[in-house]
């Protein structure tokens, strides 16, 4: 009957043979060696990865407050024109965190996409999706322009000439009480379905929505 024991390979690289082996050792130096330049280049990678990937998960585990604005009374709004509100939306920073808005109440002749049925008012932001420069509504033209690339969007903000990504960004809308109310900001594609706010510059239609994922700091104005 075979010697069991025999086939038993011994811990020490001495027993084993291995050249340049001495008394004690059972990891062989090139073995050691191999493990540690495999650690260390799985630090670096994770030291490069790991800040990455945190930076982009980070908007799916952070939570921003909503703030809501007041506009004023529903009298002072109408369905065919808009009316130019100055609204705080970061408190504590002046007029740095103040932004204008472009509001009117929702008109059904004009306001026939899906998305806008449960908004009470049409409330579309003054930054332009180019560069974040401020548009104008222009009531005679029916047009939002923007003065420094020439950006054109028609009356719900849709782009129609010019360098722009995507349409103007809206806010939503409430009325609490006898006050009109303006909410979070968030953005549009070409077909005005809506999208968690994006930076100036990011389109999101088609792959656009995926290449551009929102940021915290895109939530403000």
């Amino acid at each position: 009957m075979p010697d069991k024991r025999a086939k038993h390979k011994s811990k020490y690289t001495l027993d084993r043979g291995i050249p340049g082996a001495f008394e004690g050792e059972t990891v062989t130096r090139r073995r050691f060696m191999t493990g540690s330049a495999h650690s260390a280049g799985a630090v670096a990678a994770g030291a490069f990865t790991l800040p990455a990937l945190g930076f982009a998960i980070g908007p799916i585990f952070k939570s921003t407050p909503q703030h809501w604005e007041t506009a004023g009374p529903p009298s002072y709004f109408t369905d065919n024109n808009y009316v130019p509100v100055v609204i705080t939306l970061t408190a504590g920073i002046g007029e740095a965190g103040k932004t204008t808005v472009y509001v009117r109440k929702f008109n059904p002749s004009i306001d026939t996409d899906p998305y806008d049925q449960n908004m009470p008012y049409i409330a579309i932001s003054t930054r332009c999706a180019h560069l974040g420069c401020p548009v104008r509504w222009v009531d005679a033209a029916e047009r939002f322009i923007c003065p420094c690339h020439g950006g054109v969007y028609d009356l719900l903000g849709r782009r129609v000439g010019g360098p722009p990504v995507r349409p103007l960004d809206r806010f939503y809308t409430r009325v609490v009480g006898e006050q009109v109310q303006i909410g979070p900001r968030f953005s549009v594609n070409s077909e005005l379905r809506r999208f968690a706010p994006r930076d100036p510059g990011e389109p999101i239609d088609g792959v656009g929505q995926y290449l551009y994922p929102s940021r915290p700091g895109a939530q403000k104005p």
